[in-house]
Parts: C-alpha cells; sequence; structure tokens
C-alpha cells in the first residue's frame, strides 16, 4: 500500500513516512496541493493524507478539486481547527476522517487503518487461478492456503494482479517497492521478484525481457 503526504512542515512528513514504513505503508511526500492532482493521475494511491495549512492554496480547495475530478480514495485530513463547523464542512467536502494537531503518529496511523479498512471491505478480492490477494487485510492464499510474505513483496504482488493482463514495467515495479523520490538497488525488483516465484509458485510470473514481468494466463 502506498500514500500520498500532502504536508508542507519537512519535519513532520519525514516523521510520518518513517512511522508508516514501519507499518508496512510507503509513503510519497509532495508539500503544495497544486502538485496532488498530477500526483495522484500518475501513481496509483491508496489514500490521501492532507494538511489543511499548505503555502500555495487551500488544504479545503484540494480536497475538493480531488472530489471534483472523480477521485474517490480516503483522504484523512491534518487540521488545526478544533470547531464542529469545520469539522462538519470537512466531512461535507469529501474527507473520510481527520486528525486535530498536534499530531500523534500512532493516532494518525490508526484512524488510516481504520479509513482503509473501510474502503478497503468495499474492494472485490484480486483474483488469479488459485491465488486470491486481499489488499484491505494485506492476505494472500494459494490453493486456499495462506502465504506470508514480505511488505515489499506484498506490494509488488499487489502491483502485478492490479495490471493482470498486461505488461509491468521494472519502473513501476521500483514505485510500489519504495517512495518515488528514493533510491533503489540495481537488483531490488529481480530479487523480490525470486522470492515470490519461490512462494507462489516458479510458474506464476513470467520475465518480459528489457520491458519488466507479467503475470503468466491462469490455468
Amino acid at each position: 500500500m502506498r500514500l500520498l503526504l500532502i504536508e508542507d512542515d519537512a519535519r513532520l512528513a519525514g516523521a510520518v513516512r518513517s512511522w508508516m514504513g514501519h507499518g508496512g505503508i510507503a509513503v510519497d511526500w509532495i508539500a503544495a496541493g497544486a502538485e496532488a492532482e498530477a500526483a495522484l493521475r500518475q501513481h496509483d494511491y491508496g489514500g490521501v493524507v492532507l494538511d489543511l495549512g499548505l503555502p500555495d492554496i487551500g488544504g479545503e480547495q484540494v480536497l475538493q478539486r480531488l472530489r471534483d475530478a472523480g477521485f474517490e480514495l480516503p483522504v484523512v485530513v491534518i487540521t488545526a481547527r478544533e470547531q464542529v463547523a469545520d469539522r462538519v464542512r470537512l466531512l461535507d467536502l469529501g474527507a473520510d476522517d481527520f486528525l486535530v494537531k498536534p499530531v500523534h503518529l500512532d493516532e494518525l496511523a490508526a484512524r488510516l487503518r481504520a479509513v482503509l479498512r473501510r474502503r478497503g471491505s468495499r474492494e472485490a478480492e484480486l483474483r488469479h487461478g488459485g491465488l486470491t490477494v486481499v489488499p484491505a487485510t494485506r492476505v494472500v492464499r494459494r490453493d486456499g492456503e495462506h502465504v506470508p510474505l514480505t511488505n515489499k513483496e506484498f506490494w509488488l504482488l499487489e502491483t502485478l494482479m492490479r495490471n493482470k493482463g498486461r505488461v509491468t514495467t521494472r519502473e513501476q515495479l521500483e514505485e510500489a517497492l519504495y517512495g518515488w523520490p528514493d533510491d533503489v538497488g540495481s537488483n531490488t525488483v529481480e530479487v523480490h521478484v525470486h522470492h515470490l516465484r519461490r512462494k507462489l509458485g516458479a510458474e506464476l510470473i513470467r520475465t518480459v525481457r528489457g520491458v519488466g514481468y507479467a503475470l503468466r494466463a491462469a490455468p
């Protein structure tokens, strides 16, 4: 799972990325609200954490733009406003939840998990032959048997499942493994593909030389 964090405080952004990373969630960070729509169109995110106090355009305007543009992914708002009327307005604009500053990272993580569970419970399981992936609970089953995966193995497999029927490029898989500002080792994708083949079967993933990887047709 990857989240987009829209926050102008670099220290808070770094803390959120580190904290969420320990919980198996990758976080991409942008500091300007005007960049939000482009980032969401470029990458596949599971949710957004949005600070209202942005330097360019207001967080409420960002939220309104995202909803008007048809983005339905969950949004958790960080706000300094404590008035009930302000919270009601945020919910009416399309926020799924909000957190009043000062931000406690464990509470933010808990609220995100709750929002993602609520949204994820409405999302169909991803299926490919005898393989089932449940994004909301991060459960993977093959022929009914649970298969434990690491965070990065799960992100890579989920990306392949969502791109079933077409080739997923190496760059797309690298983005699934890390936030896009981060560096990725030259053989990182190959290592995790190897682990997935070992755990789920060598026949599951085929290599498309010079391009990336794809799921083999289900039997």
